[in-house]
């Protein structure tokens, strides 16, 4: 292969970059320990453009991304369930480990899916008094929501970041817990967006590929089929049902005229909790964002138009799961989620029939109680 090649070194990492002669093909790359002495020429493995932040994920670990310092929550299943979610809404946090005493042993994850699951319930059965099932325990919660349980999917602390982003994606779920493997205690619970976060803080360290300069129309990257979106005057009800038949996160909300004026995710409706306004599950969805904590200043939009790069930024800075893609008019087309993202610039170019790449060893962690 002819052309010009470039070495450049940051956090132990060693790239060797090499531009072909061919104006129209793009760079190919090696990264290498920089404590590793560099071999003859011909040895030199490289990988594509696609495959430069595929490769980021699978050096580093999941222990990498860990805080010095955070909080966690975890719930004995003897908890009621209303002091569960009112200590969710407390500390912040969407989710929580759960212990068995019983069993000693941790078996799933409490999450805003399982109050949004209660209060669907709850309005099915028209005989039953929510103030009895506020008194609950999460063990006996469980049970009746059986059919929605998983078993307790984890990660550990010396897999790669790639192990993880596959087992979310895989697998359809936001949170994916970190159990050490020593003492089998859930130490952090990893998520799209912190991912997206940690490998945001190296992204110009990196070469970057050339599908970072491309639009998202180009790419064909986002969701633009089968959109979900409600109005206003949708019932909170109506969206939970959304929420649960569908299996999406959040829904865009538009006027009268069809243009984008809110959104409503499943964190908003936790905001329900502390007053007890879930009681009333008939209030309309503008009646139902008023509950929000925080101040809400825009939703977070972008267009088909835009270059992933300028997506990505946003996304990560506004510290958002989503942008609503819209037209000219303000009209929603398509969402880009953390999924979409992680997916193509992660997942895809392995798939890809002509990536040389070897394959990632299962996950550790299975779809088994932690022992």
């Amino acid at each position: 292969m002819s052309g010009t090649t470039r070495v450049k070194t940051f956090s132990g990492q060693t790239i060797i970059t090499r531009n072909s002669s061919s104006s129209d093909r793009p760079p190919t790359y090696c990264i290498r320990p920089s404590s590793v002495s560099p071999t003859h020429d011909s040895d030199e493995a490289f990988i594509s453009d696609d495959e430069i932040y595929t490769h980021f994920m699978k050096f580093n670990t999941c222990y990498d991304i860990m805080p010095k310092s955070s909080k966690l929550v975890i719930f004995d299943t003897q908890l009621a369930v209303k002091k569960a979610f009112f200590a969710l809404v407390y500390n912040g946090v969407r989710a929580a480990p759960l212990w068995d005493t019983k069993r000693q042993k941790f078996i799933g994850l409490l999450t805003i899916t399982d109050f949004i699951l209660i209060l669907q319930k709850y309005y099915k059965e028209p005989h039953a008094k929510i103030e009895e099932l506020e008194e609950h325990r999460i063990e006996t919660w469980r049970e009746v929501l059986r059919e929605y349980e998983k078993p307790l999917l984890y990660i550990r602390p010396n897999q790669s970041l790639f192990d993880a982003v596959r087992v979310l994606l895989e697998n359809r779920v936001h949170r994916l817990p970190i159990i050490d493997s020593t003492t089998n205690n859930v130490i952090f619970i990893l998520t799209h967006k912190r991912i997206l976060r940690f490998f945001y803080l190296y992204i110009y360290d990196w070469p970057q590929p050339s599908f970072m300069s491309k639009t998202l129309e180009e790419l064909k990257i986002g969701t633009y089929d089968n959109l979900l979106i409600i109005e206003e005057t949708t019932t909170v009800i109506e969206a939970l049902n959304y929420f649960v038949k569908y299996r999406v996160s959040a829904l865009p909300v538009v006027d009268k005229n069809r243009k984008l004026v809110n959104i409503y995710s499943k964190f908003d409706v936790i905001g329900l909790a502390p007053d007890k306004s879930y009681r009333n599950l008939n209030m309309t969805i503008n009646e139902a964002l008023s509950y929000r904590k925080e101040r809400f200043e825009a939703v977070s939009k972008c267009y088909k138009n835009e270059l992933l790069s300028t997506c990505m930024e946003r996304i990560v800075k506004a510290e958002v799961h989503r942008l609503v893609i819209v037209d000219n008019d303000e009209h929603v087309i398509g969402i880009l989620s953390l999924s979409d993202l992680l997916y193509y610039i992660v997942i895809r170019p392995t798939k890809s029939e002509n990536n040389t790449t070897t394959s990632v060893p299962p996950t550790t962690g299975s779809n088994q109680e932690i022992e």
